[in-house]
């Protein structure tokens, strides 16, 4: 049996609410990829688990394009 790699080792695996209170606090303000990292699930799996819950994981910190030009 192989062992999965670390940073997707909860693939599967049900979400625990102290993994939801994590992603709702990091969600808006940490890109996807590093949410995933952190809570060792892919990235795929955040994105459903915020689309689950009804929560946007747009960043909401960055200033539009228009507007740096």
């Amino acid at each position: 049996m192989t062992k999965l790699p670390k940073y997707i080792a909860k693939s599967g695996q049900q979400w625990t609410p102290t993994e939801i209170k994590s992603l709702k606090s990091m969600g808006g303000r940490v890109p996807t990829r590093v949410i995933g990292l952190k809570l060792q699930r892919p990235v795929v799996g955040v994105q459903a688990k915020a689309q689950e819950i009804g929560m946007s994981l747009k960043p909401t910190n960055r200033s539009p394009r228009s507007k740096l030009n």
